[in-house]
């Protein structure tokens, strides 16, 4: 039996994503479609509870996104965040109006005052900090409906019907800002919405390879294995559903970080598959030989890819499936209630032209990230593989400042796993979520043993962050960079100086390049 499910309607908010991610994490399936989906494709999916995302509009304003108005009369009880709170009164009988300088409009944390007697702020303190966006102003609540809470600038920051399963909230609880925000949530789930917590990646498992099963039928699949979290996750999930009928090409490039083609060879031993691996590293390296822009560096590692590709394609012959490890955000993020774009490897270059092939499979559109790996757990992938840090697709490529060479890479590859492993040792990778080692292209005098010497400076980077939106750089005691830097400086030749990276993303970015 399908799981229950939660449908979130976006009118363009920001944490629309993060909504279903919080509906996840309370053991309830959610599922993101736009705002103007119609109340007849609503009663198809069946949810038990409906959530109105936030946006930058105005309801009052005719060009603005509106849902369908029969979506209050299906009997199914809705939760309006932000602008959703407004289109959810707007819709029915009350009154929306630009806030006022003296009035009700409010960014950022707010001290707000909650009626623990409404279901959504059952348990939980009578006061507490919301995290505010909101320059309109509910001027006349609908009827039938009570006010939930207030902030000192505005007295209806929460509404709710309680006979209908009705409730509105300026605020954003979806958001770390909002304490106890995901007890609301939860709240609205179980005791509103009466959800039973039936999402479990182990049934997500078991029905997402009978799934499988039923689409490929006796037909082959064909799937561009990158090495990445994703696209491991595709293969083991295709290994486990259709076994010898799936083809892996994986494509090592020779920027991939030390052992780790041979890493992703290893964990697909055990399945009886056709496992491919083209070792291209010195077919890329002619092919980028004198070029350090950046973006050229991708593009010319996604085309060849696409080409390198192809023709391990054609040996095969004809399949019946392209598999893809889209996941739920790229879906998202090509627009909500739409097929999924067709994603580029490496994001960079596209489809390959010449692959003869039916149809293409997206196992893992429906989940995000940390599902994916809770997946890849599931079907017994190893942990270094599932929890993997984020990679480049280029690889190396682009934290080789400048034009690549074998020595550049291979140099890298050394420096960069001294400084992964001493931070895994020291157990500080634990509170970071990227960290990794940068070959610039400058050259700086040193002194090593009696001699002076002119080699590279290699730099060093790790962060913390929640989304990568926005990152703060790791701060690494002293002692281990100490340790760090020594080991590199008399290990890897060619580099005589480390420098740390200690700027946060804005201004910079993550990567370098």
């Amino acid at each position: 039996m399908a799981s229950q499910c939660v449908l979130i309607l976006d009118f363009g908010g920001q944490y629309k994503e993060l909504i279903a991610r919080r509906v996840r994490e309370c053991a309830v399936y959610s599922l993101v479609r736009s705002g103007d989906i119609s109340a007849r494709e609503v009663r198809e999916l069946a949810p038990i509870g409906i959530i109105l995302t936030g946006g930058p509009n105005s309801v009052y304003l005719e060009d603005s996104p509106h849902c369908d108005p029969e979506i209050f009369t299906l009997g199914i009880p809705i939760l309006g965040i932000c602008y959703g709170c407004q289109l959810l009164a707007y819709h029915l009988g009350g009154k929306v109006v630009p806030a006022a300088d003296a009035s009700a409009r409010e960014y950022g944390k707010t001290e707000t005052f909650f009626d623990t007697a409404c279901t959504l702020f059952r348990g939980l303190p009578a006061q507490g900090i919301s995290w505010m966006s909101h320059g309109d102003y509910m001027e006349k609540v609908p009827e039938g409906f009570s006010l939930a809470a207030h902030s000192d600038a505005c007295p209806n920051v929460a509404i709710c019907d309680e006979t209908r399963g009705f409730f509105g909230v300026q605020f954003h609880p979806e958001v770390n800002h909002t304490e106890h925000g995901k007890d609301m949530i939860r709240n609205f789930l179980y005791e509103v919405c009466h959800a039973k917590g039936d999402w479990t990646m182990g049934d997500y498992k078991k029905t997402a390879i009978e799934a499988v099963r039923q689409k490929v039928g006796s037909g082959k699949v064909l799937l561009a294995l990158s090495g990445g979290v994703d696209s491991s996750v595709v293969a083991a999930l295709l290994a486990e559903a259709v076994g010898p009928q799936l083809t892996c090409v994986f494509v090592d490039h020779g920027l991939m970080r030390l052992h780790e083609g041979d890493e992703v060879e290893a964990a697909f031993a055990k399945w009886d598959i056709h496992f491919v691996r083209v070792n291209a590293e010195a077919r890329f390296l002619e092919k980028l030989e004198g070029v350090s822009e950046p973006e050229r560096k991708r593009k010319i590692i996604g085309e060849e890819f696409i080409r390198v590709f192809e023709e391990e394609s054609k040996k095969i012959g004809r399949v019946d499936f392209l598999a893809q490890g889209t996941i739920y955000p790229d879906v998202i993020e090509s627009g909500t209630g739409k097929a999924a774009v067709i994603k580029s490897h490496h994001n960079v270059g596209g489809l390959p032209e010449h692959v003869d092939f039916k149809e293409i499979i997206e196992p893992l559109r429906m989940l995000f990230k940390d599902e994916v790996r809770q997946l890849g757990r599931e079907l017994g992938l190893p942990e270094y593989l599932v929890s993997r840090q984020p990679f480049p697709g280029p690889g190396l490529a682009i934290r080789i400042m400048g034009c690549i060479t074998k020595e550049k890479a291979d140099t890298l590859r050394l420096a960069d796993a001294i400084f992964r492993e001493e931070l895994e040792k020291a157990g500080e990778n634990k509170r970071m979520n990227q960290y990794f080692a940068v070959l610039t292209d400058t050259y700086t005098v040193g002194v090593m043993g009696d001699g002076r010497s002119y080699d590279r400076v290699l730099a060093l980077r790790a962060v913390t962050t929640e989304d990568f939106m926005t990152a703060d750089w790791a701060r690494i005691p002293y002692e281990l960079l100490d340790r760090i830097s020594g080991r590199i400086v008399n290990e890897v030749s060619g580099i005589n100086r480390i420098v740390y990276d200690v700027t946060s993303k804005p201004p910079a970015t993550v990567e370098w390049e």
